[in-house]
């Protein structure tokens, strides 16, 4: 991805969170409904941090890799990768509001440095993890939002 690229997709994420209202809230993570898609991301559910690429659950429920892929996009929109990515960051903020540091919950939720969870962090909700958490502190109210619908 360009420099550009992400540019534009950082700003675009800005620019819905604050038209929709919904800046600093929990992304929505649609359960996959097929038996091993669902068996998968109950495990990930539990454990964020899993580091098993879908290639190794795939493996470990005895389908192809490329099965467990098209479950996730068919049925819940998402890439595997991004069906993941967004459910550790929605388990990072209940981390965050627990006043773990930064490092310490990009670790603990599974992302390999802690600039990956910034950047994610950013693009997702339009802000970094340190902005997210000094300014839902100085506003009095939690640091995690409402799920998306609620």
């Amino acid at each position: 991805m360009t420099d550009t690229a992400i540019l534009v997709e950082v700003r675009d994420a800005k620019l819905f969170a604050l038209l929709s209202g919904l800046r600093g809230s929990r992304l929505a993570v649609p359960e996959p409904r097929s038996p091993i898609a669902r068996a998968v991301a109950g495990s990930l559910a539990e454990t964020p941090g899993d580091q098993r690429t879908a290639t190794e659950w795939a493996a470990l429920h005895f389908t192809s890799s490329t099965s467990l892929r098209r479950a996730f996009r068919a049925e819940s929109g998402l890439s595997f990768t991004e069906w993941r990515t967004r459910l550790r960051l929605n388990h990072s903020l209940d981390l965050l509001a627990k006043g773990m540091l930064v490092g310490a919950v990009a670790a603990r939720v599974g992302f390999t440095s802690a600039n990956g969870y910034i950047l994610a962090f950013r693009r997702h909700f339009g802000e970094t993890p340190g902005a997210y958490i000094a300014r839902r502190s100085s506003s009095g109210g939690p640091i995690h939002g409402q799920l998306q619908g609620s």
